[in-house]
């Protein structure tokens, strides 16, 4: 029929198919990342997940490193932040997340280290305030029971030791007036 009047796109990807590989990859970390921050790890297993050789990935995610566009120890610090006030996570659950998202343990310890036992505990206080409703009659004494160890339950859901949990749970029982 007519010649083309350009260059056969699949014979351009056949022929140098490294660079397209690479802005293919390029293209999926900057949308990943324009969408919410991203630990490596986590951008590593969209490029495998998206068919893209491992040799291209790290070079891709290591000139993203290298432009400070990717930043583990940063992405932790974020995250401690946002998910200690948004959830009331407390450092054992963070630092679990942490280490799903391949966050290294030092990167995860120093972005921990943002929050203080003080903060720990009032969280969970806050949480169990939360929980409490006007007119739980916990005067007796297996409904008061039954209440306390879903409260507990509840903030070791969210990572706390279950001494502290059981202990925030009391104090703030007995502050609502609602133990004898």
């Amino acid at each position: 029929m007519t010649a083309s009047t350009g260059p056969d796109p699949e014979s351009a990807v056949a022929a140098d198919s490294e660079p397209d590989l690479e802005s293919v990859a390029r293209a999926i970390v900057l949308r990943q990342l324009t969408m919410a921050p991203r630990s490596r790890l986590q951008l590593s297993r969209k490029l495998a997940e998206r068919n893209v050789p491992e040799h291209v990935a790290e070079a891709v995610l290591d000139r993203f490193e290298e432009v400070q566009l990717i930043d583990d120890a940063e992405f932790a610090r974020m995250w401690v932040r946002s998910r200690s006030q948004s959830k009331k996570l407390a450092k054992s659950a963070l630092r679990r997340e942490l280490a799903d998202k391949g966050i290294v343990l030092e990167a995860a310890e120093d972005a921990l280290s943002q929050l203080s036992d003080q903060d720990e505990e009032s969280a969970a206080r806050d949480l169990v305030q939360r929980k409490l409703r006007p007119g739980m009659n916990l005067s007796d004494r297996s409904e008061r029971d039954k209440y306390t160890r879903r409260l507990a339950s509840m903030l070791a859901r969210k990572g706390y030791a279950p001494s502290l949990a059981f202990r925030i749970v009391g104090e703030v029982l007995a502050e609502a007036g609602t133990l004898e």
